[in-house]
């Protein structure tokens, strides 16, 4: 059987990359997961990585304020099949220097440069996702998602 043009595409087994070596944050999945990048998926251009909230984040806020070369989308999804527009939880999100409430499955764009950060979790009820997407950046080093920035040896 011939192996299918796009199969190549498909990212089943994420990078563990955002937090790697760190230990464990109570509440938050650390590493997160990284579903898209030029290293899973060759001239993707685009970085989308994701992890779960289940209870209040030991280190909160744990993402604080920064900016990025690139566009960024970032998401909060619910896991209340019953209710999917409800998030379960609470977050205050600064972009460009306004703070935003967020309890709602949702999606923000923040423009290139724009600063934002820090997320504040207020409350958290049940489990949710964050998930980021870097439009035009390849790596996470270009994306430095959260603010991250990798060490230079």
């Amino acid at each position: 059987m011939a192996k299918k043009k796009y199969e190549k595409n498909l990212v089943t087994k994420p990078a563990r990359e955002i937090g790697a070596g760190k230990p464990p944050m109570k509440g938050r999945e650390i590493p997160t997961m990284t579903y898209m990048s030029d290293d899973l998926v060759p001239g993707s251009k685009t970085y989308i990585e994701l992890g779960w909230i289940w209870d209040m984040p030991s280190i909160n806020p744990h993402i604080l304020e920064h900016s990025h070369d690139y566009n960024e989308i970032v998401l909060h999804f619910g896991s209340d099949h019953e209710n999917p527009e409800d998030l379960g939880a609470e977050i205050e999100f600064v972009v460009g220097g306004e703070p935003i409430k967020i309890n709602k499955t949702s999606a923000i764009y923040i423009p290139k440069g724009v600063k934002h950060g820090p997320l504040t979790w207020k409350k958290v009820n049940r489990p949710h996702i964050e998930m980021t997407i870097m439009l035009g950046a390849g790596t996470l080093a270009e994306a430095a998602p959260g603010g991250y920035k990798k060490k230079k040896k």
